[in-house]
């Protein structure tokens, strides 16, 4: 165990979950009585009355919601609206349903909010199966996923390409609470998601433009100007899994009332609908954007990180961890005799390398065809320190590697 020094500072630790912002009511004061009754009205609330021009009485959704009200001011023009606001915050905050919940977390952290939705039978007594939860909540995944990766580029497919920027894009969505494997809110941050929310906006419209004017015309076209809108391979895949097993599904996105509506988007949330007679069209969009899209020349710089053939002498297969000159993470590459001897004499000195090739796209863009001219790469003694010490601590790795490399000079 390792003993902190005195005079050593404390090391930072990460906020324990019940110490988070959106667990606490706002700050009165930051609160916008505007932008408080616009969330309490799309997420169900019914105003019932009010002195008008003062206040307004508003009521949850649901059954019995007559008998619990807020107060909220529509202003902070008269001396009692802080006071008024923080009892509705701390209403808000005492109440356990999810209307009071979400409206709690887009005032807490701004957020443009993507609600989906699943027209499944229910379970018994209104329960859902597990299966019917667990695909809305990876159908929801994959389509802010897509939405992502077309922030990065626009592509029919992707493969393994942007994977990494584009989870981190999704590191700060929130999920709200879900009601009976249903219905699933997204709340993507304004400062970091903006432009996630509106290229979904995007490319759900422009994806069922092109599926209605293939199921008018017999046509697939409309999907190749899709793309431009975000359109791809993995959305397609994302709506298949949402819509399969229902009887219709929908997407909406209902932006951030501080934030106002993007450029160029609807200011409506009204719903995208899609419905199983959908399914063939999206496999067959999703089987032209696999075809259509073409490997792409590359010049890779990457650590090798694996090495195997099948015996001391001939071709081999290398694993390289990209480190410059495509956006996936790893390839594997085929490289004849005298590449892989070099591949491997580069991974036992902890130098990188450097190959021309093409990345297939059948591979998922994992794959490096027509490998050639590999070098290795100088780097810094850092650099070079640090290399080797990634190195050092995959035995596993590190004992095949020697092993072939080795077996070449017997």
């Amino acid at each position: 165990m390792r003993i902190r020094p005195y005079d050593e500072p404390a090391r930072q630790v990460r906020p324990h979950p019940d110490d988070l912002a959106w667990n606490q009511p706002p700050d009165p004061a930051e609160v916008d009585p505007a932008v408080l009754g616009a969330l309490l009205r799309r997420h169900g609330w019914q105003r019932r009355g009010g002195a008008a021009g003062r206040y307004g009485r508003w009521t949850p959704p649901g059954p019995g919601g007559a008998a619990t009200s807020l107060l909220v001011p529509e202003s902070r023009a008269f001396p009692d609206s802080d006071d008024l606001l923080g009892e509705a915050l701390d209403a808000l905050a005492r109440s356990d349903t999810p209307a009071a919940r979400e409206v709690l977390i887009s005032l807490t952290l701004p957020s443009d909010e993507i609600r989906w939705w699943r027209d499944t039978p229910s379970g018994p007594v209104g329960a859902s199966p597990w299966t019917v939860d667990e695909r809305l909540r990876t159908a929801a995944r994959q389509m802010l996923l897509a939405a992502a990766l077309a922030t990065r580029a626009r592509a029919g497919y992707y493969g393994a390409r942007h994977r990494r920027p584009a989870a981190a894009l999704l590191e700060n969505v929130l999920v709200g609470p879900t009601a009976e494997g249903h219905r699933l809110t997204a709340f993507v941050p304004v400062p970091t998601g903006r432009s996630l929310a509106v290229r979904l906006h995007q490319a759900l419209y422009a994806a069922r433009e092109a599926i209605d004017y293939q199921r008018a015309t017999g046509g697939m076209d409309a999907f190749d100007g899709a793309v431009e809108a975000g359109v791809s391979r993995e959305l397609t895949e994302a709506l298949t899994t949402l819509v399969r097993g229902t009887e219709g599904a929908r997407v909406a996105i209902a932006w951030a009332p501080g934030a106002g509506v993007p450029e160029g988007c609807a200011a409506s949330a009204e719903p995208v609908e899609f419905s199983p007679g959908d399914l063939p069209v999206l496999h067959a969009a999703g089987a032209r954007y696999l075809q259509g899209e073409p490997s792409v020349p590359v010049r890779i710089t990457g650590t090798v990180v694996r090495l195997r053939r099948s015996g001391p002498r001939g071709e081999g297969t290398v694993r390289l961890r990209v480190l410059a000159g495509a956006e996936v993470p790893h390839v594997r590459v085929t490289l004849d005799e005298e590449d892989y001897r070099i591949a491997g004499h580069a991974h036992l000195v902890g130098l990188p390398v450097r190959v021309h090739g093409r990345l297939e796209r059948r591979g998922g863009f994992r794959r490096l065809t027509g490998a050639s001219g590999v070098v290795p790469v100088q780097v810094d003694d850092a650099e070079r320190d640090r290399l080797m010490k990634s190195l050092q601590e995959n035995l596993d790795f590190f004992e095949e590697a020697c092993g072939e490399a080795y077996g070449d000079e017997d």
